[in-house]
């Protein structure tokens, strides 16, 4: 496969689903640790089941991926809440897998699942694992954050050369950090106001990134779930010192404007088309 084919299939992932980036040590000073609200939008369990098409010139409404998103818990001896007098972490995973017109437009098949352990109290992840096939071409990722000594350690193995040595990275950081899926139900928590930026900081790939988040727009949307009131969403990952620094492109996400705040779409604009997602189920427990 070609350095070009393995950009284009990093870049559908990485925008599906907030993806991606490169290595680096030093220290990132996140956010402050806060409590979430309780209860949260998408516990005790939850799961969305969504679809992506590809638009570009006479190329319309071609569906090239589909992806699940699920939130559980896990009993946990870590510091945490608790649920029924027991401590428990935040289980986020999602799983993306290319579809036909994808595999022919890009000459890749593309799989990645990721999973997400979160510290449900300061909602800080704990523990990132991925698993990245393209075509041939395999990577298993596993990052783990312990907030007590303030360090990220990233490591990246080939499972196809199992002697290669590893890429890796360290970073040290302080407050609250969010991985790229954990991101997402990072943002469902907060009290979303036009008008009202936030910051968000991604551990990702061996490095800390600051992502300004924009609340730009309110709008009445027909959805899976009715026509419902949506909040347009903006994280800021391409351009210079961003998530995304050699990308142009937009990101756009829609969640309902009410406590839940599902997200029912979004929309990716690159180099390459634009990627429309919409919510086709949604498994709320």
């Amino acid at each position: 496969m070609s350095l070009n084919q393995r950009k284009r299939g990093s870049v559908f992932a990485l925008l599906t689903l907030v993806l991606c980036a490169l290595i680096s040590v030093r220290v990132v000073e996140a956010q402050k640790p806060i409590a979430a609200a309780h209860p949260r939008p998408f516990e005790p369990a939850e799961e969305l089941f969504y679809e992506a098409e590809f638009n570009r010139a006479l190329l319309r409404g071609l569906d090239v991926a589909e992806f699940k998103l699920r939130s559980t818990r896990s009993p946990s001896i870590a510091e945490g809440d608790t649920k029924d007098g027991k401590p428990y972490s935040l289980i986020f995973s999602a799983d993306v897998v290319s579809k036909g017109f994808f595999t022919r437009l890009f000459n890749v098949k593309f799989h990645e699942q990721i999973e997400s352990t979160v510290e449900p109290n300061s909602f800080t992840v704990q523990k990132t694992t991925i698993l990245d096939e393209q075509g041939k071409r395999v990577r298993t990722t596993e990052t783990t954050y312990d907030r007590t000594v303030g360090k990220m350690s990233w490591s990246q193995r080939d499972p196809n050369n199992p002697a290669a040595e590893p890429r890796s990275a360290v970073v040290e950081f302080t407050g609250q950090l969010q991985d790229v899926l954990s991101a997402i139900y990072f943002i469902r928590t907060q009290p979303l106001r036009v008008g009202k930026p936030f910051d968000i900081f991604i551990g990702e790939s061996g490095r800390v990134h600051r992502v300004p988040v924009l609340v730009s727009e309110k709008k009445t949307m027909k959805t899976v779930l009715g026509r419902v009131k949506t909040l347009r969403v903006e994280p800021q990952l391409f351009g210079p010192d961003r998530l995304l620094k050699d990308e142009d492109g937009q990101f756009t996400i829609w969640l309902t404007d009410d406590d839940r705040h599902i997200p029912v779409s979004a929309r990716v604009k690159t180099q390459y088309g634009t990627f429309d997602i919409k919510l086709k189920r949604a498994d709320v427990r």
